[in-house]
């Protein structure tokens, strides 16, 4: 039997919300995990970042495990770097930038080091040429940490 227009409608939304390339989406729930680390971004970005992990993600942190194991998956939420009106040295999270996701699947992924990458803007992925500089910059930079930026925050 050939799906209906709302089967093959919902298919076709969900596609759109996966990351070009690896097809990487949104994880439920994850604005509620655990944080790993805050991190601020100088210029040009000037942004706010914070990286939070899955169960798995929290575990490899806690143990040291390195390569992370397949399951892991990070979550980095940004913002951009305002001073805080009420309190001069301070600074507060503006305006939402991007949230970026690295799912571990080591066969999967395996052409990029195990990791699938996505960037989204407004809860939407986005362009290719955003999400072919991903691997580039991490395997460049922190091969050496299976491919991640974000140390534990102790």
């Amino acid at each position: 039997m050939a799906p209906s227009i709302a089967e093959e409608t919902s298919a076709l939304a969900k596609a759109s919300d996966a990351s070009p390339i690896y097809g990487v989406t949104l994880p439920k729930g994850y604005r509620q995990w655990q944080l790993i680390a805050p991190a601020i971004e100088a210029e040009p970005l000037n942004e706010l970042r914070v990286v939070l992990g899955n169960t798995k993600a929290i575990e490899a942190y806690d143990k040291g495990t390195l390569p992370f194991p397949d399951g892991t998956v990070l979550a980095k939420l940004a913002w951009k770097h305002v001073q805080s009106p009420e309190f001069a040295p301070a600074s507060i999270p503006g305006a939402a930038t991007t949230v970026q996701i690295m799912v571990k699947d080591s066969k999967k992924y395996a052409a990029t080091g195990g990791w699938g990458f996505g960037r989204f803007v407004n809860g939407k992925p986005a362009d290719l040429a955003q999400h072919q500089t991903c691997f580039a910059c991490h395997q460049a930079l922190v091969k050496n940490h299976d491919y991640v930026f974000t140390r534990l925050a102790r």
